[in-house]
């Protein structure tokens, strides 16, 4: 990467940490180159920042993931270390198809570095974590396109309360050098061709459409990056920005109950869950589904207290499907109470409908049941005033609940239909005297030979 472009190049990067390499940039663009050496000789130890390869820990593949990130390795990554993306990407890659590793731990501590390169390498990531379990673990510091880096991961843990993540966010700053020339007796003329070409130029002070340019470019990156967090953690891009996305650096607890993070655990910790998942069937490729680390499986408090709008949200669904289903029973209670009317017995339905618990069959038992008391009560009145018509009236009753009995079957025969009626009425009984007497006048009657007259019968 050329040295103008890592000063004014858009970053994914805690903003201290941009002000730090700028400086070191702008030193040794200056001319005033750093002497490696010397930087050794301070420290007392070689700086000894050489790639290293991953490591596998009982069948897990760590990869340490440490420094600034960029797309290609730089001068910073000599003095501090650093993360290239572009081999990073490479030891993932070596690591799905290593047969001695079955998951990856991305151990991650780093501010951040260049939008270039971070989305690419996210995406070999997101990728990735279908064809082998990947979980990111924040050890210090995962902030901005580290984040951009862990979140694609199947899951995403921190070592400890003290954890820094996030810092979702865009930067870019804009060097105005010709001060400084014009104090060297340098001064620089930009020949170029195109309207945007060098709008934003560091030869001369910063113009309206050089900042607006800027501000375009770092809020598309800005919007890329909200929508891959989104994509990798499985969220809304609405819950991004509302709680998640704002450049904040949430520390500990704050980066759990934000969603940014699943837990909290340690590196040993996270090497023995995923050979415990592997004997028990793998972790599927969703951050979501991937088992918690030892010790951290959750009750119903701690989800109310940790993460206030998932225990919302729970309640809420739990909530409206009880209420709908109860109001789907009650309203079907209802009409099969209401299926239950005799005539006469309106305020007993009414009651029996709203007092919320009787069913159909026992509204059927009450309102025969008070039917009877009513049929019985009206026959003893009758009785009392008229034991002549009673007995006719109570004779009427029974022989059309007789024939209603017998005619609930047109196709049985009338030998069994009368049959039936004589075993139901004692009045029939009464009248008749004999079975055989009555099924004769059942005969004639079926025949036209006879006739019943109103309020008897007649031969």
């Amino acid at each position: 990467m050329k040295i103008l472009d890592i000063l004014t190049s858009p970053w994914a990067i805690q903003p201290e940490k941009l002000l730090e390499i700028q400086a070191i940039y702008a030193t040794h663009l200056r001319g005033d180159k750093i002497d490696l050496g010397a930087v050794e000789k301070r420290l007392g130890k070689p700086l000894a920042n050489d790639r290293q390869p991953y490591q596998i820990r009982d069948g897990v593949a760590v990869i340490d993931m440490s420094g600034v990130i960029a797309k290609r390795m730089n001068l910073f990554s000599q003095i501090s270390g650093g993360v290239s993306t572009e081999m990073a990407a490479s030891d993932i890659q070596a690591a799905i198809i290593d047969p001695s590793a079955h998951s990856i731990i991305l151990n991650i501590d780093s501010p951040g570095g260049t939008a270039d390169g971070t989305q690419a390498l996210a995406n070999v990531i997101f990728a990735a974590r279908s064809q082998k379990p990947i979980v990111a673990l924040a050890n210090g510091v995962m902030a901005s396109a580290a984040y951009w880096i862990g979140s694609a991961a199947n899951a995403v843990y921190i070592a400890d309360g003290t954890t820094q993540v996030g810092s979702i966010g865009v930067v870019a700053t804009h060097t105005d050098v010709s001060v400084a020339e014009a104090l060297q007796g340098v001064k620089t003329t930009e020949i170029y061709a195109g309207k945007f070409k060098r709008i934003a130029s560091s030869y001369a002070p910063l113009s309206d459409a050089g900042r607006q340019t800027i501000q375009d470019q770092v809020d598309y990156l800005y919007s890329i990056f909200v929508a891959d967090v989104a994509r990798q953690r499985g969220v809304s891009e609405e819950k991004v920005l509302q709680d998640m996305a704002d450049a904040r650096v949430f520390i500990g607890q704050q980066a759990v109950a934000a969603g940014l993070v699943d837990g909290v655990a340690t590196l040993d910790g996270l090497v023995a869950d995923l050979n415990r998942n592997r004997s028990q069937g793998g972790v599927r490729a969703n951050h979501k589904q991937t088992t918690q680390p030892q010790g951290a499986n959750m009750n119903i408090e701690q989800i109310k207290a940790e993460h206030p709008d998932l225990y919302a949200a729970i309640v809420a669904e739990g909530h409206d499907a009880a209420f709908t289903a109860g109001a789907l029973a009650e309203r079907e209670r209802i009409q099969a109470v209401e299926g239950q009317l005799i005539p006469g017995h309106e305020a007993l339905i009414a009651s029996l409908k709203f007092d919320g618990k009787t069913s159909g069959p026992e509204a059927a038992v009450k309102v025969l049941a008070a039917e009877n008391g009513a049929r019985t009560s009206a026959l003893a009145r009758l009785r009392g005033d008229a034991p002549g018509l009673a007995a006719t009236v109570a004779l009427q009753d029974e022989s059309a609940a007789a024939a209603a009995a017998a005619a609930a079957d047109n196709n049985l025969p009338l030998e069994e239909k009368a049959k039936a009626a004589w075993d139901s009425n004692a009045a029939v009984r009464g009248e008749f005297r004999t079975f055989e007497a009555y099924l004769a006048y059942e005969k004639a009657m079926a025949s036209g030979r006879v006739k019943q007259l109103k309020n008897h019968a007649a031969a």
